[in-house]
């Protein structure tokens, strides 16, 4: 962790205590209106920037740090604005706050591999069970397949554009995306698009539909396309119905 990270989180702290402060010190006293304390607060451009900067910092202690002790964190800041000496020296501070913090980044990141291990496990033991499912064939690269309806037309290449419509799952049958749903076919490059779908389209001739079991090497691998927590987990495998309208080139 940085040294800017730490002055980042104790400014976070003490803009926590002067909130925390400031409510203390109104209980007991007649309620205002959003408006009038508001008036009362932010009475000029000063007052109004620094709100919403402590605002900020506040809610990002809340979040990265919401099990700080508020007594401690009082304490602390009245010690370094009024006293001379404190419990602990600055380079103490510094040495303490940085360890706590790497020491829960490292629980975090172990804790995700793990999960992350569990997600790749149960995804071979997906594919490993269904290859034997009869109808599903497997390619070279891993990629399983049904033909549920043959085609005639035209076949793709590995540049080719294509018009499809799609409906994907994960394993345990959550849609995380669906032209079908849309009710509007989609229009892309075979280039463009993830591994399994570059080569499961090329063994496919215009109007048919096949259902594809791809594994995670060849779809989205460590990268989720999602931001934050979403259906599609990294190293997880993905089922695509995909219907082949028409190949555009």
């Amino acid at each position: 962790m940085s040294k800017l990270l730490v002055k980042a989180i104790l400014f976070s702290m003490c803009t926590v205590v002067i909130i925390s402060s400031a409510s203390a010190q109104k209980k007991g006293k007649k309620k205002k209106t959003n408006i009038e304390e508001v008036a009362f607060k932010l009475s000029n451009e000063i007052d109004s920037v620094s709100y919403g900067v402590g605002l900020n910092m506040a809610l990002s202690l809340k979040k990265d740090f919401p099990e700080a002790s508020l007594d401690a964190v009082i304490e602390g800041l009245a010690d370094g604005l009024s006293k001379d000496s404190t419990l602990i020296s600055a380079e103490e501070m510094q040495m303490i706050v940085m360890s706590y913090f790497k020491a829960k980044s490292d629980r975090a990141t172990k804790e995700k591999h793990e999960k992350l291990k569990i997600v790749m496990k149960e995804g071979l033991a997906f594919l490993e069970e269904n290859k034997s499912k009869e109808g599903v064939q497997v390619t070279e690269s891993g990629l399983q397949y049904i033909v549920m309806t043959e085609g005639t037309g035209k076949q793709p290449r590995d540049t080719s554009s294509v018009t499809v419509h799609y409906h994907g799952t994960t394993p345990e049958g959550v849609v995380f995306d669906s032209s079908v749903n849309r009710g509007k076919p989609a229009t892309f490059g075979l280039n463009q698009v993830i591994k399994g779908w570059t080569e499961g389209l090329q063994l496919m001739k215009e109007g048919a539909k096949y259902r594809f079991f791809i594994p995670q090497e060849l779809a989205y691998g460590s990268n989720a396309p999602q931001k934050g927590e979403g259906p599609i987990k990294p190293f997880m495998p993905l089922i695509f119905e995909v219907e082949l309208i028409k190949v555009n080139d």
